[in-house]
């Protein structure tokens, strides 16, 4: 199609009327009917830039209707998302509930929430870490007080486990990597487990942040954790939250947060910074990643005959796209 005539065509050429600026498609066009591909590039973009500036002049639109009615505006509409529109899952989590306080009294994290116990972590990694992935180990213990890192040189984890208990050791970390890279993270609690196996992704190292802030101190950190509602997130929530000591010390202005998503576990570690009275600004200290649940198995660490509370399984569990387990 020539400039001036079709989809998006400009000004006439032979002295009509100037076209007007904001160029209207018609009802029934389509991009894919346009053979040439750089013209169909070309049309493509123009229409986006359409559809950007109706959307924008409708919601300007909007908004001064709003502040014309002032009090009087309707609530704003909530936008649906995935995560808003989730299928009830009837395992969710009632605060109130005596079942869920009787499981939280007699579970193997009662003697930490009672404060009988004191966090103390073992980081290690998989056989012959790479340096990116030892980097990661050390970073991680600098967000996670009392917590030591220690080589695995060879030793199988069912011989480190009895070490630890012994070592008044109350959780253990294990980091694998794949080709150089931090992809795995397992959990385990001790003496009695559990013991959670995640995937990791999205690993960044502090050099790897951008704006990041200085290098974090010695002082106990707040630990966020948000969106755990249903049993088994519950569980993991509780399983993170051990690791940490009952009273942060809010001098240091640093804060932990494991963000539940869609049943991806988004971990960020920020410090505060206090601008002014009313306003609070933030900085990330890092590392970051991302974790995603794929089994909980009850006791220690056990590849053979351990018991599994819940294995993710992805061509029967994932069968809709609005159903998350945590």
């Amino acid at each position: 199609a020539g400039e001036g005539s079709g989809p998006g065509g400009s000004a006439a050429e032979d002295g009509g009327p100037p076209a007007p600026e904001r160029v209207l498609f018609p009802p029934t066009f389509s991009v894919s009917e346009i053979k040439n591909k750089q013209r169909r590039h070309f049309m493509f973009l123009r229409w986006k830039q359409q559809q950007r500036k109706e959307k924008l002049a409708a919601k300007k639109k909007r908004r001064k209707e709003r502040e014309a009615l002032g009090d009087k505006a309707p609530p704003k509409a909530v936008p649906k998302t995935i995560e808003n529109q989730r299928v009830y899952d009837e395992t969710t989590v009632d605060p109130n509930d005596e079942e869920v306080a009787f499981d939280e009294a007699t579970d193997e994290f009662a003697p930490y929430f009672n404060r009988q116990t004191v966090p103390k972590i073992l980081i290690t990694t998989s056989d012959r870490p790479r340096g990116r992935t030892v980097r990661f180990c050390e970073q991680l213990s600098t967000v996670i007080p009392n917590s030591h890192v220690y080589y695995r040189r060879g030793l199988a984890l069912k011989r480190i486990i009895p070490q630890c208990i012994a070592r008044d050791f109350t959780d253990l970390i294990v980091i694998n990597e794949d080709r150089k890279i931090p992809n795995g993270l397992v959990l385990s609690h001790l003496p009695n487990g559990p013991t959670a196996h995640f995937r990791m992704s999205s690993v960044r190292l502090r050099k790897e942040i951008k704006r990041k802030g200085k290098e974090p101190t010695e002082h106990v950190p707040e630990v966020i954790l948000n969106n755990f509602t249903t049993r088994l997130g519950h569980s993991v929530g509780r399983m993170f939250a051990s690791l940490f000591p009952h009273d942060p010390q809010f001098v240091g202005r640093q804060v932990a947060t494991f963000h539940n998503q869609r049943d991806y576990i988004f971990f960020r570690f920020h410090r505060y910074i206090f601008k002014s009275e009313k306003k609070v600004g933030i900085q990330e200290l890092g590392p970051r990643f991302t974790l995603k649940l794929r089994s909980l198995q009850k006791g220690t660490f056990d590849s053979k005959f351990g018991e599994y509370e819940w294995i993710h399984k992805r061509r029967e569990m994932d069968t809709s796209r609005r159903k998350f387990h945590l």
